[in-house]
């Protein structure tokens, strides 16, 4: 199968129990999307029937198509193909389980997220459920993969297959189970058809538990801050209050729980700013540098997956083994140079997001119009942008790079469709297609 209907495959994405997810491209315009087509596993399918299972699947697509929210993914079409239905929608290549680096064997350990970015991520899931809930629906299925993540960092709900709407009374086989391990509330598991909003908190606290300290809540509570010293019991109250046994022991409504957030985070920054403004003025001198043994590589490389991890020199998360100790002279031309590597960056980079061909016409215009007295800039390496993060970030100090070119592509591929990229923000590298839009911060080597 190449197609489904007149949208041309360009790969899986995903599967699930009653659907798999694909990466299509839009006829004549090119533009890339996802396709959920109706595809059952046997055992769902002789549990459920194929005619329910196809009715869920509509009233799925219908009540995606009828929200419109910058926090939920649109529904852009729907049709039938091989006698199965499908629905477009928008495609994002990201998402929070992969920025976290969870896999799924959830209990393994996961990235440790930025306090102000996990309470970004956690804000913006809130909104948006906040107006499933007007709507009457409860999403049921809150979990980090089903959280998009844009290129610009805008949070999309997806995956309304098992929602629950308003007034509906549709029971499944009682050995049915809705919801994912370890992020369903104890009510779900005991009555999935009973649960209203707080059982969508309950997950989006434990994702945000997770995203603070790299792993998830067990049945003994224990404080947030016991595993991130960033955090404080202002954070832990937050958290412990989310992840209540009792659903009238948690926050009421998603409204009054990104209030609270916000509430939280608010202290919390207030606190890190009085901080800052108590430490010395004085700028430290630079350190010594500290040559490297050998340059880093410079030539693009062809790397599978399997030998990632000894190619780049990184651990089971994408993180280095080793961080170099940058020394950088920031120059008036908007160009930085690294005294420790050799090599001159870029200040910004794109001012665009792009795909991984536009990332060498990127690069192709900085060397056309001599940016920095150069003629010699190229998409990094993934050796050279792994160079450029730091084992901890200061916050009271101004970052000496643009913020916001994120997401950067590298001259490396990992496959004919794909390539890696780091994440300068959260520090790791992981491929993705090359129709992805990502920044580029050129270097040279001159």
């Amino acid at each position: 199968m190449n197609k489904i209907g007149k949208y041309r495959i360009r790969g899986l994405l995903g599967r699930g129990g009653m659907a798999k997810v694909y990466m299509v491209q839009i006829p004549v315009i090119d533009k890339i999307a996802a396709i959920k087509r109706l595809d059952p596993i046997d055992t769902l399918e002789a549990l459920m029937g194929e005619e329910t299972l196809r009715e869920l699947f509509i009233i799925e697509a219908r009540t995606m198509a009828a929200i419109r929210h910058p926090n939920i993914l649109e529904v852009l079409d729907f049709g039938e193909a091989d006698s199965r239905p499908y629905y477009l929608m928008e495609y994002y290549a990201n998402n929070l389980g992969a920025i976290m680096g969870e896999s799924y064997r959830a209990e393994s350990a996961s990235r440790v997220i930025r306090t102000d970015k996990a309470f970004d991520f956690c804000s913006q899931t809130l909104d948006g459920l906040a107006r499933l809930h007007n709507a009457g629906i409860v999403h049921r299925d809150i979990k980090p993969f089903n959280l998009l993540v844009t290129e610009t960092g805008t949070v999309k709900v997806a995956d309304f297959g098992l929602s629950k709407l308003r007034g509906e009374t549709f029971s499944g086989p009682s050995n049915l189970k809705i919801g994912s391990p370890y992020y369903a509330p104890p009510e779900q598991e005991a009555a999935p058809d009973q649960v209203d909003p707080r059982a969508d908190l309950y997950a989006v606290g434990v994702t945000l538990y997770r995203m603070l300290t790299g792993r998830l809540p067990d049945g003994e509570w224990t404080p947030p801050s016991h595993f991130n010293t960033d955090l404080d019991t202002r954070w832990d109250a937050f958290i412990k209050m989310s992840l209540e046994e009792q659903p009238s022991d948690r926050f009421s409504t998603a409204r009054t729980m990104q209030i609270a957030l916000a509430k939280t985070y608010s202290d919390w920054r207030a606190q890190q700013e009085e901080a800052c403004e108590m430490a010395p003025d004085a700028i430290p001198p630079a350190p010594p540098v500290q040559p490297l043994p050998e340059p880093l590589r410079r030539v693009p490389s062809k790397t599978a997956v399997g030998l990632a991890r000894e190619m780049f020199r990184v651990d089971v998360l994408g993180r280095p083994s080793k961080y170099i100790p940058n020394v950088f002279d920031v120059r008036p031309d908007g160009t930085i140079f690294d005294r420790t590597t050799g090599l001159q960056w870029e200040q910004a980079g794109s001012p665009y997001p792009v795909n991984w061909q536009e990332a060498a016409h990127y690069v192709d215009h900085l060397n056309r119009k001599r940016f920095g007295d150069s003629r010699n800039w190229r998409l990094p390496t993934v050796d050279e942008l792994l160079s450029l993060l730091t084992e901890a970030v200061d916050v009271c100090i101004d970052p000496v790079f643009d913020t916001t070119q994120q997401w950067l592509w590298s001259c490396d591929r990992r496959s004919y469709t794909t390539a890696w990229y780091v994440s300068i923000e959260l520090g790791f590298v992981h491929w993705q297609d090359i129709s992805a839009p990502y920044y580029v911060r050129a270097v040279s080597s001159d």
